[in-house]
């Protein structure tokens, strides 16, 4: 992967054919946030190799094709360019150009129900995003956390608030559920403190 990438935004995945091409890649409405300030993009990537890339009224169709695990290419107004793709998430994806140090960031907008059109819009999908993950995944559970390279627990969220409320640990020890394997989710306790 390239470095700019990965120090950009870490913990991506590789698209994986398997997994993400009919479920979540295929006819969804992909906007890009890139730009979205000056113009709002959709893209679709079709099954038969059509992109429909829509801007307000207008509506371009190009052709994208996937070349090997998760390098594609897609037909733009600049000419053929080749690019990695990576999920962060199953609703956020990163087109990786392999050409340049850049890359496109989408948002899946298909069963988002506010309209995507800003940056504040992005910043509110993405802090509602973050607020659900964790909601999610905070009662009943179990977790591990980890504090100077060592693994502790499980232990339920009120055990490591008591925890941190006595000094014990810190707020701040990245915490994993316990049907996780590592901690690319990057979450903290003191995130699951906060939706207690």
């Amino acid at each position: 992967m390239n470095k700019y990438l990965h120090e950009t935004i870490p913990n991506l995945k590789p698209f994986n054919y398997e997994r993400h091409h009919d479920t979540y890649f295929i006819n969804q409405q992909w906007v890009l946030v890139n730009g979205i300030s000056k113009k709002k993009s959709i893209y679709t990537f079709k099954e038969d190799n059509i992109l429909e890339i829509s801007r307000k009224d207008d509506v371009i169709k190009t052709s994208w094709t996937l070349n090997i695990l998760n390098s594609f290419t897609i037909e733009t107004e600049d000419g053929l360019i080749t690019v990695e793709a990576y999920f962060k998430d199953d609703d956020i994806l990163v087109l990786n150009n392999q050409e340049k140090e850049e890359f496109a960031m989408y948002i899946n907008s298909t069963n988002y129900d506010d309209e995507l059109n800003s940056v504040e819009d992005i910043q509110t999908f993405l802090k509602e995003k973050y607020k659900k993950k964790v909601s999610s995944i905070i009662y009943d559970h179990e977790f591990y956390y980890i504090e100077q390279s060592k693994e502790f627990g499980p232990f339920k969220v009120e055990e490591l608030a008591e925890k941190v409320k006595s000094g014990e640990i810190s707020a701040y020890c990245f915490v994993k559920d316990v049907n996780e394997y590592d901690y690319s989710k990057r979450m903290r306790i003191e995130d699951l403190i906060q939706e207690l």
